[in-house]
């Protein structure tokens, strides 16, 4: 009589990159049962990895027994991972057509790979054992405006999902903090997800609610956190101890058990699309996810994406919109005009030739350093310029490696490609003739904040001392704090003029600044790319919204556009902060172009030792795709339904020393789309490994793509 124990068979979720093959769980021996969701060590190959239990597996046949691999462990303690969250990665996974563990374990906290069992373990008592902290009082009520009251109201009682369209300063933080204290009033336990396009709102965001709500509610998630802090805050959220959770994109996939509101910040930003490894949207994420477990979902915005513009519905309408829209026009304390700034549009061909600053704009922000309030320039490109050349020969400084310019940085005088990292020394004459006089094309953000010293140098603040000017970029807020450092230094007034890029356009509550400025907006306006004007006008919107916020300055608020188009419809729609009007052309463009939100978008990209192999391996691709639905009766219904374009290279067509190209499939039909990708895997995979295409270094599938 055979006394062992019965083995148990398990389908574990490991991290199996796509391009792997190995995208569905694997099978491991078990001696004892684990529910799904149960988080594991597993060996891979000559690793050990983490893994996360999908459910029982079938039993395989008795010769292969023997050779599956036992679990090398299992976190005891550690709740597991509810159903609702694995259909979300499951569906995660389909969708943007990535492996199954792959999208599992990148939602984990990346300490949890090295952790053993019993490090757990004391991780898990030192929390259990922590005090709790007291409850959060309510010191004040908070009166709101009437845009405010009827968007909460109305957020409280019908389902959604709400699109929040309100105006920057009209108080969209207030509406979600309403929602989050209603919510959490009514329900003991539940738990509210509020996200953030990027890390640095992040901390301004969780002040606020740890002010109204208690620090001890609160956590955050993002990946600037260290390993420990993310690990901690992963586990409060996972446990249900913390009632708020506060993070960028990466936090919609955070197990959370008792989930019931999910709140998109600025739901329009491009951060929110992931643009490495699975592809994912996680403003769309949320609103599948809200819909999985009948949570509320809002999503807000001054300026939202045409996509989420489309699917809704005012709420002066009935219609078939998937969202509600809930306007907010008016800023907080505005009065019939809405509090917005006025804005003025400098028409730069009527300049002198070479003006960076117009005499109209540079006197006007004299005129705010004067009264002791604030200037902010927008200028969207970092650096001193954008290339260095040689009037004699026509040399630039390209990057050997990309095919991009390398940009001058005059503070530390280098060339830095902002593609691939290769930073030299500016040469000290031109390096294919010998001319000694080379000299930097066009402008950055170093450049505007030395210039604007030189013409600010006799305005005075209101004490008498000198303007003082600083710049907010990702150059100058490298190091660690020193972003926080700087914001600081704005809201306490130390800064007259605030120059930077898109970092300082949005989010950001400057209550001292009364004048915003677009120094070279022009560049977006006639982009190849459809999406540029979207994005060129919602990057207006928000960086005018950074002016007058305070209601005692909104009325002298400015909002100056230094452009050689001044009657471009898009700044007509800007002066007016006209968005739906805007919107309503932009989608009528898109519809009769046939463009997303009346299409659905897929790009297949390969990048290669050479632009041939590259573009080869997606003809190749294509044409055995086309080839094999036809035959296939089951799939040959989809293939009219999708386009597929020839592959060229990508805009910036070499990073590295790396070749890029891609391949553009559009339908107008989402199911057909996805049938036809997902026909597609198993070739990419058996693509790669011919001998005629083993040159490609690496493939991706990026469904709904931002950027084309």
């Amino acid at each position: 009589m055979d006394d062992r124990p019965r083995p148990h068979w398990l389908a574990v979720a490991v991290p199996t990159p796509a391009h792997s093959g190995l995208g569905e769980p694997l099978t491991y021996r078990g001696d004892a049962p684990l529910p799904p969701g149960s988080i594991v060590r597993v060996p891979l190959g000559a690793r050990e990895v983490l893994g996360v239990v999908w459910g029982a597996a079938a039993p395989p046949s008795a010769d292969l027994q023997a050779a599956v691999r036992p679990l090398a462990g299992a976190f005891e303690g550690l709740a597991p991972l509810a159903d609702d969250w694995r259909r979300l990665i499951e569906f995660t996974a389909r969708y943007y057509q990535r492996a199954l563990g792959e999208v599992a374990l990148a939602a984990l906290p990346p300490q949890l790979r090295t952790l053993s069992g019993a490090q757990m373990a004391r991780r898990l008592k030192r929390q259990a054992a922590a005090p709790p902290s007291p409850a959060a009082e309510t010191t004040k009520t908070i009166a709101l405006s009437a845009d405010q009251a009827v968007a909460t109201a109305r957020i409280e009682h019908e389902n959604g999902p709400f699109l929040l369209f309100g105006a920057t300063g009209s108080g969209k933080t207030e509406v979600y903090m309403q929602a989050v204290e209603r919510l959490l009033a009514r329900e003991a336990t539940a738990q509210a997800l509020v996200l953030v396009p990027e890390i640095n709102l992040t901390p301004q965001l969780e002040a606020r609610f740890a002010e109204r709500f208690g620090a001890h509610t609160i956590v955050s998630l993002h990946s600037g956190l260290t390993p420990p802090q993310r690990l901690a805050a992963w586990l409060a959220a996972h446990a249900g101890r913390a009632r708020i959770v506060l993070g960028t994109r990466v936090a919609v996939l955070a197990s959370l058990p008792r989930l019931r509101l999910i709140v998109v910040d600025e739901e329009h930003d491009p951060s929110y699309k992931q643009q490495e490894g699975a592809r994912y949207s996680a403003r769309d994420l949320a609103v599948y996810r809200g819909r999985l477990l009948g949570a509320k979902v809002i999503l807000g915005s001054a300026t939202p994406s045409l996509e989420s513009w489309h699917a809704s519905t005012p709420e002066t309408e009935d219609g078939p919109g998937r969202y509600l829209r809930l306007a907010m026009p008016r800023r907080i304390g505005a009065g019939a005009d809405g509090g917005l700034p006025k804005v003025r549009r400098v028409d730069m061909g009527r300049q002198p030739r070479g003006t960076l600053i117009a005499a109209p704009l540079l006197a006007a922000i004299g005129e705010r350093v004067a009264r002791g309030e604030q200037a902010l320039l927008l200028l969207n490109r970092r650096g001193y310029a954008p290339v260095l050349h040689c009037a004699d020969c026509g040399w630039k400084s390209e990057c050997p490696h990309c095919s991009a310019y390398r940009v001058f940085h005059k503070v530390d005088r280098t060339l830095r490609c902002h593609h691939c990292g290769f930073t030299q020394r500016v040469p000290r004459v031109c390096p294919a003739c010998g001319n000694l006089d080379i000299a930097p094309l066009g402008r950055g953000t170093e450049q505007l904040e030395e210039r604007l010293a030189e013409l600010l140098a006799g305005v005075c603040r209101p004490d008498g001392a000198p303007a003082r000017i600083a710049r907010i970029d990702a150059d100058s807020t490298r190091g660690k704090g020193q972003l926080e450092s700087q914001l600081a230094q704005v809201h306490a007034g130390a800064v007259d003029v605030l120059v930077g890029t898109q970092m300082i356009a949005k989010g950001h509550d400057f209550r001292r600044v009364t004048l915003v400025a677009a120094i070279n907006p022009d560049g977006a306006l006639f982009s190849s790319d459809f999406r540029a004007p979207e994005r060129l006008f919602a990057l207006l919107m928000q960086a005018a919204g950074r002016a007058g916020r305070d209601a005692a300055a909104s009325a002298g608020s400015e909002m100056w556009v230094q452009t050689h188009h001044p009657a471009h419809p898009l700044y007509a729609a800007l002066k007016t902060h006209d968005y739906p009007g805007f919107a309503a052309r932009q989608l009528d463009e898109r519809a009769q172009a046939g463009l997303p939100p009346f299409s659905h978008l897929a790009l297949l990209r390969a990048e290669a030792r050479s632009q041939e192999a590259a573009q080869a391996f997606l003809s190749a691709l294509a044409q055995r795709a086309q080839d094999a639905l036809a035959r296939d009766p089951a799939l040959a219904a989809a293939l009219p339904h999708v386009t597929w374009y020839p592959a060229v290279p990508l805009a910036v067509q070499r990073v590295a020393g790396i070749e890029r190209a891609q391949m553009l499939l559009e339908s107008p039909a989402r199911a057909a789309l996805q049938r036809v990708l997902a026909a597609c895997l198993p070739l990419l995979h058996a693509l790669r490994a011919e001998p005629g295409h083993r040159g490609i270094v690496r493939w991706a599938v990026d469904v709904d793509p931002l950027a084309l």
